[in-house]
């Protein structure tokens, strides 16, 4: 068992790791100031011209299969640079991707919909989450009703991430409610000049979600992505991949703020003494780094299993609910180690740990992860103590 990175992963890790540094961690305070004046963090523009500069380091569609033009580094390196990405919360995703489930597009909706994401010339959202179908995905009740060649849809999403800047969504809607998840799911690909509108949520962090109102959305029947009634896998495809990313992301930015909280810990002097030479201190640091070892091992472990084709549900749940905790754990301790200017927005503990609650949240929530968990232990799918061949 050899648990160190190929050379290969080591210089994409080290590329990655520079680039943040020298190009989106020189942002940030830009990013706080434009955030507290109500402005986004930063423009479409500034993205993409950084987008371009990744470009010409050979990181465009991490994941995009070469035959699109697109680098397909495989879930073990997209996972590492996740970690790097998540050392900054500058919000920023290197350029020429596009949702899994797109790749599912027949030729007609490739051409119309999956290689202008890749090319940046269309963004997409996944809308699946309902009022009343949230970690309930099964429950969903938006309607797609048969009129012609055409479908009607009728309902609303809500929470749905770039809602509000999406050219089209992936929607998902009912097709038959007696099979309702079995087979009566069906996803469709909806143009916003097909007629449904985005409404602003705002949060406790920065993240800016949108409700998607659909009345009377006529779509054609050839926007069906995939199967008819085949919808509701297709989700799940969507979600599964995104469950040990989240926690990849958590790993870098619990790195940085621990480092931050040792840095602080060394200069900071109460009755005469550093306070990183106080034992409360140094269990909080011993903590956060035992924890945020385990979350990048469970990460990969994961991701591992996602490139030799491997079943990730289980792992990939195991790896969300605990680095999703983890990072918010290692965000309040730092925060408590900076004390009260820990708590200002003249340092982005604050802000990092708005971001973070959330992430306990989206993507299935601890409850979700747990129930997961628990369910595949006692159905027997998992054996406890069982090691994946």
């Amino acid at each position: 068992m050899d648990f160190k990175l190929t050379k290969e992963q080591r210089m994409v890790q080290q590329t990655v790791r520079d680039f943040v540094k020298n190009e989106l961690m020189p942002l940030e305070q830009q990013v706080l100031r434009n955030e507290r004046e109500g402005r986004p963090g930063m423009e479409r523009e500034q993205i993409v011209e950084l987008q371009a500069k990744a470009r010409d380091l050979g990181f465009w569609g991490i994941n995009t299969p070469e035959e699109y033009g697109g680098a397909d580094l495989g879930p073990v390196m997209t996972a590492l640079i996740a970690m790097e990405l998540g050392r900054t919360f500058v919000p920023f995703n290197f350029g020429g991707s596009a949702d899994n489930i797109l790749y599912y597009c027949n030729e007609e909706q490739k051409k119309k919909y999956l290689l202008p994401v890749i090319n940046g010339e269309l963004r997409s959202c996944f809308a699946l989450t309902e009022p009343g179908a949230g970690s309930d995905a099964a429950n969903i009740r938006m309607s797609a009703v048969k009129d012609g060649d055409h479908y009607v849809l009728n309902g609303e999403k809500i929470f749905i991430t770039n809602g509000n800047e999406a050219d089209f969504a992936m929607v998902f809607a009912v097709t038959d409610k007696e099979k309702g998840a079995r087979g009566g799911v069906t996803c469709f690909l909806v143009d916003r000049s097909m007629g449904w509108r985005s409404e602003y949520i705002h949060t406790m962090g920065e993240w800016g979600p949108a409700s998607l109102v659909f009345e009377d959305v006529r779509v054609p029947e050839e926007n069906i992505l995939g199967e008819l009634g085949g919808g509701f896998n297709l989700g799940m495809k969507w979600i599964g991949q995104g469950r040990y990313m989240i926690p990849a992301r958590g790993v870098g930015a619990a790195e940085r703020l621990l480092q931050m909280a040792i840095d602080h810990a060394k200069s900071r002097v109460t009755f005469g003494k550093p306070i990183a030479e106080r034992q409360a201190i140094q269990w909080q640091i011993a903590d956060s780094a035992v924890e945020i070892e385990a979350t990048r091992w469970l990460v990969l472990h994961a991701a591992w299993m996602a490139e030799n084709g491997m079943d990730t549900r289980h792992y990939a749940s195991i790896a969300k609910l605990f680095g999703a905790n983890m990072a918010n754990q290692v965000c309040d301790r730092v925060l408590q180690i900076h004390g009260g200017m820990g708590y200002t927005k003249e340092l982005p503990i604050e802000r990092w740990y708005r971001e973070m609650r959330v992430w306990r949240i989206f993507e299935g929530t601890d409850e979700i992860q747990r129930f997961i968990i628990s369910r595949n232990l006692l159905r027997g799918h998992v054996k406890v103590g069982e090691l994946m061949d």
